[in-house]
């Protein structure tokens, strides 16, 4: 059986393709190349109303990195609105492994010390791969991506890749292009100077403001609607 290394792991990335299993416990991992490829653009990221006053709020703790194995098994369990994911057994492993050199990341989302979202992926070059994301807490998903978009955009990041599109993506600006349109941005982000995820906590944190503070006419739309 031809075994996948991280290397090649890498290359594939780098190279358009992607790995995904059919099931949890089904052991072979098939290489993804879809005709569409959702992509959520960094500069057009849209939070909603009440997402940016759970922002403002700070209900949840957000950490990088602290808890990867458990973001990754939290995205591979199964639930009720999902019985199934494509995180076999080899892709943890791999993925653990590209954590161990620094490339893969995590973002948490912890209340009251519990783990109740997050997400993961890839950094490679000035692109991040999104693999999964789950959520145990109403807005949990949502706030890690906040958090990962915040950082791209403060870390030099110049391609959010999400494979593929779901309501839940679409609702923050993620939208399909092309293959070939794609593979340019994918060429471009790989041949850029290579993004900085774990930057300058205060560019984080202004660029996390930016995104959760309202429209610069929220204020003046408000004065002039009239009832």
């Amino acid at each position: 059986m031809f075994q996948i290394t991280p290397d090649i792991l890498l290359r594939a990335y780098a190279s358009g393709l992607f790995p995904m299993a059919r099931a949890r416990h089904d052991p072979k991992v098939y290489w993804v190349d879809p005709d569409q490829r959702g992509v959520l653009p960094l500069d057009a990221f849209h939070v909603s109303r009440s997402l940016r006053k759970t922002l403002r709020r700070q209900v949840f703790e957000v950490r990088v990195d602290t808890a990867f194995a458990d973001v990754v098994g939290g995205c591979a369990d199964a639930v009720p609105n999902r019985p199934e994911t494509w995180i076999n057994e080899e892709i943890e492993t791999l993925f653990l492994d590209l954590h161990a050199r620094g490339l893969a990341h995590s973002v948490e989302v912890w209340r009251d010390g519990q783990l109740v979202g997050g997400l993961y992926g890839l950094a490679l070059a000035a692109a991040f791969f999104g693999e999964s994301m789950f959520s145990r807490a109403t807005d949990a998903s949502k706030v890690a991506l906040c958090h990962l978009v915040a950082r791209l955009r403060a870390g030099g990041f110049r391609l959010l890749d999400t494979q593929f599109i779901t309501d839940h993506l679409a609702q923050f600006g993620a939208r399909e292009i092309p293959r070939g349109l794609y593979m340019d941005r994918l060429d471009d982000a790989m041949h850029k100077p290579w993004g900085t995820f774990h930057c300058d906590p205060e560019a984080v944190s202004s660029a996390l403001a930016a995104l959760s503070a309202p429209p610069p006419d929220a204020s003046a739309h408000s004065n002039t609607q009239t009832s």
